[in-house]
C-alpha cells in the first residue's frame, strides 16, 4: 500500500514517456551490444533521476498544489505522505542517482550535479521565468548526452540532435499541460508560456516546438548510417501522432488535454524506439 502511495507521488507510470527515447538513444549511439553492467546502471540512473525530479517537484510545490483545484487531491497535497517522507525520498533517490553515475564512469559522475541542479531548479522556474518548459526540456536534452558519455565517453552530433528533439518534444507537451492551470497561474502570479502569450499563442508555440522535434529527428538521417526508409516511415507515423495530439486541443476547448498528454505522448516515444530498433536490426 505504501509503495502505491510513493508510485502515485512520483507518477511512476509516466516513465513510459521518456524511457523509450532513452532506449532509442542507446540503439543509435552504441555500436555493439551494450555491456549489461553499464546498461543496468544507466537504467538505474534514469529511474532514480526521474524519481528525484518528481520528489523535488512535489516538495517544493506543496503550498501551490494544496491551493490548486487540479492538484489539491494529490497524495502529498492531502497529507497522505508527509514532507519528511518526501525529503527522505529526495535523499535516497539523489544518492542512488549519484552512485549510479559513479558506477558508469567518471565523466558521467562529473556531469551529474548539473542534472541535479536542473531537477531542483525546475519547480522554481515558474516563479521567475515565463519559460519553465524550456528548463524541463534542458533536462531531457541531457538524456542522450548522458547515454553518449556513459557508453562512448564523448558527445556526438547524433546525441546533440536527439537531445534537441527530446528537449522540444517535452517542452512542447509541457506547454500543453500548463494550459490546465492557466487561470490559477494568472491568479497566483505564476509564470508560463500560456500566461505570457495566452492560450492561442501557447498552442502555436507548442506546435513550433514539436516541429523542431520532428526536424531534429529527421536530421538524424544525415548522421546515422544505418537509418533508412523504415526510419523515415516511422517518423511520418510519429509526425501524424503529433498532428493528432494538437488537433485534440482547441483554444476554446481544453477538455482533451489529458488524452493528448497521457495517451498520445506514450505512443510517440514507443513508436520512435521501435522504429529505430527495427531499422538497426534490419
Amino acid at each position: 500500500m505504501r509503495l502505491k502511495v510513493y508510485a502515485e507521488l512520483t507518477k511512476f507510470e509516466h516513465t513510459i514517456f521518456a524511457l523509450p527515447f532513452l532506449l532509442a538513444g542507446i540503439v543509435l549511439l552504441v555500436e555493439d551490444f551494450p555491456s549489461p553492467w553499464k546498461l543496468f546502471w544507466v537504467l538505474v540512473a534514469f529511474v532514480s533521476a526521474r524519481t528525484l525530479g518528481m520528489s523535488l517537484n512535489r516538495l517544493i510545490d506543496l503550498p501551490i498544489d494544496q491551493l490548486n483545484p487540479r492538484t489539491k487531491d494529490w497524495v502529498h497535497a492531502r497529507g497522505e505522505i508527509s514532507q519528511e517522507d518526501i525529503k527522505k525520498l529526495v535523499l535516497i533517490s539523489g544518492g542512488v542517482f549519484l552512485l549510479s553515475c559513479l558506477m558508469i564512469n567518471l565523466l558521467t559522475f562529473l556531469l551529474a550535479p548539473l542534472v541535479v541542479f536542473l531537477l531542483w531548479f525546475y519547480p522554481y522556474a515558474k516563479r521567475i521565468t515565463y519559460y519553465p518548459h524550456l528548463v524541463l526540456g534542458l533536462v531531457y536534452f541531457l538524456i542522450p548526452l548522458a547515454v553518449d558519455t556513459a557508453f562512448n565517453e564523448n558527445i556526438s552530433k547524433t546525441a546533440l540532435l536527439l537531445g534537441i528533439g527530446m528537449a522540444f518534444w517535452v517542452a512542447g507537451f509541457d506547454v500543453l499541460y500548463a494550459l490546465q492551470d492557466y487561470e490559477f497561474d494568472k491568479t497566483h502570479n505564476l509564470k508560463s508560456i500560456p500566461v505570457k502569450y495566452g492560450i492561442g499563442g501557447a498552442l502555436k508555440i507548442s506546435r513550433l516546438f514539436h516541429a523542431i522535434t520532428f526536424l531534429s529527428l529527421l536530421a538524424l538521417l544525415l548522421v546515422v548510417n544505418f537509418l533508412g526508409p523504415i526510419y523515415l516511415l516511422g517518423l511520418l507515423v510519429l509526425g501524424l501522432f503529433l498532428v493528432y495530439e494538437h488537433s485534440l486541443i482547441k483554444e476554446h476547448d481544453l477538455s482533451k488535454i489529458n488524452k493528448a498528454f497521457f495517451t498520445v505522448n506514450g505512443y510517440v516515444s514507443v513508436v520512435y524506439f521501435l522504429t529505430v530498433l527495427l531499422d538497426r536490426l534490419i
